[in-house]
Formats: structure tokens, sequence, C-alpha cells
């Protein structure tokens, strides 16, 4: 990892170096940056155990780091909550749940009217709270990469998902039999459950290298390319489910 910051902070984030290029570089120049310093103090306290020498380089580093690149340990912070909260984790259990209880309400439609409103109801009101808790999360991300929703696979998995579910309140909102919320939550649920599979590959904040790599592009052709795929996800997902519906509804 490029942990060691350039002593210039005027110069751009792609000039952070790791510690075997930095080394590298101060045989060259004759000096060592100040961060191989620090990590080298706090390596050696850490494996001598001495808890108090490994606290002292580390504040030092801190306030270092805080005095010439305090945007950039901003941004670290809040990566790091961003990181622990594991937003579109929750999403994901509340889509799950809210499927189950949509499955329901389709299950007792006409049969048990006061059941399946209930259940309905129950459905929609977790998917508008995922729906929420997935938006949340997406603007985060923004906020952190500086980007349009869609930068790369796993945000292109994220983005689908938030697209799919707004088309299924959309839908839920105009016939309300639970279509709508099942639909919703199933493609909720596999979207983002494909993208935390993407996620085990390695940094999920990294850019794709389009053609016409501007947040221009990013923002207007592949925002409303990746909408397209939601609408045909939800398309095909109805599909089934009018299908299964047809199969199984007793005449």
């Amino acid at each position: 990892p490029r942990v060691i910051p350039p002593e210039d902070p005027t110069q751009p984030n792609t000039e952070w170096k790791n510690v075997g290029a930095s080394l590298l570089d101060s045989i060259q120049t004759g000096t060592t940056p100040p961060a191989v310093a620090w990590y080298a103090r706090m390596a050696t306290a850490f494996s001598q155990g001495n808890s108090a020498e490994f606290n002292a380089a580390l504040g030092e580093y801190r306030g270092w780091l805080e005095g010439k690149f305090s945007k950039d340990v901003l941004k670290g912070r809040a990566e790091f909550y961003f990181n622990q909260i594991k937003t579109f984790l929750h999403a994901t259990i509340i889509y799950i749940f809210a499927f189950v209880l949509a499955g329901g309400a389709l299950l007792t439609y006409g049969s048990m009217p006061n059941l399946f409103e209930a259940l309905r109801r129950s459905s929609y009101y977790l998917i508008c709270l995922a729906f929420v808790v997935h938006t949340f999360g997406l603007v985060y991300r923004m906020v952190l990469e500086g980007r349009p929703p869609v930068t790369n696979l796993y945000s292109s998995a994220i983005f689908i998902g938030w697209g799919a579910c707004g088309l299924g309140i959309i839908l839920e909102r105009i016939y309300r039999v639970g279509l709508g919320c099942a639909t919703a939550g199933l493609c909720g649920f596999i979207t983002l459950f494909i993208a935390h599979n993407l996620a085990v590959g390695g940094d999920t904040m990294e850019m794709m290298r389009a053609v016409l790599d501007t947040n221009f592009w990013l923002a207007t052709h592949v925002t409303t390319i990746t909408l397209g795929y939601s609408a045909t996800f939800v398309a095909g997902l109805l599909a089934l489910a009018y299908v299964v519906l047809g199969l199984f509804t007793p005449l």
C-alpha cells in the first residue's frame, strides 16, 4: 500500500508511495521521508511490546499528517466510518425480510384480505427503509470518490439494485398487490449480494478505465445505461413472477 505521503502537500495523491519505493528514493537523495522514520519507530516499538513508544510515534505522525494533509486525514476517517457501519449489508438484510413479507402477501391475496394488507404494508415500509439506507450508502460513496454513482463493476451492481428498488416502489404505489415489493426486495437482495462478493476481490473504490473517463461521461451515458439494466432486471423478474402466479393460481 502507498502509505508514505510526499513531503510537499501540494503534490497530487498519485505521488504517495509505498515504503520500499520511498527507501529506494532515499538512497538517491540522501534524505529519508519523515513518515518512514515514524513507521520504523512504530514497527520497532510493536516488536518490543513498548506501547508507550508506539503511541508516542503514532501521535507525532498523526499530528504531522493533520497539519499537512488534513483533507486526506478527514477522508480516511470518513472511509473508515463508512466501512464500519456496513450500510449495504444492513440494506441487504432488510431487503430479504421485505421480500419474505411480500411473498406472504402474494400468497394470501384474495383469500385473507386483512392478513394480505398487513403483510403488504409491512413489506412496503421495509422496502422504503432499505431504499433510504441504500441511498445513504450510495451518496456517501459518491462524496468519498468525488464521482458519479457508477465507477466500477462493484458500484454498478449497487446502482442497478438501487434503480430496481426505486422502480419497485413506484410499481407498488400504482398496483398495490405486493408484486412491486417482492420485485424490489428480490432485486435489492440479489444485486447487493453480488456486490458483496465482488468486494472480496479488492478495492471497491477503484475507478474503472473508461474510454471517456470524465465525471460528465460517467454521470450521463454510463448512469443512463445502468438504469436501463435496472429496468431490464425488473422487467425480467416481473415476467417470471407472472408466469409463476399463472401456474399456481387456481382457476
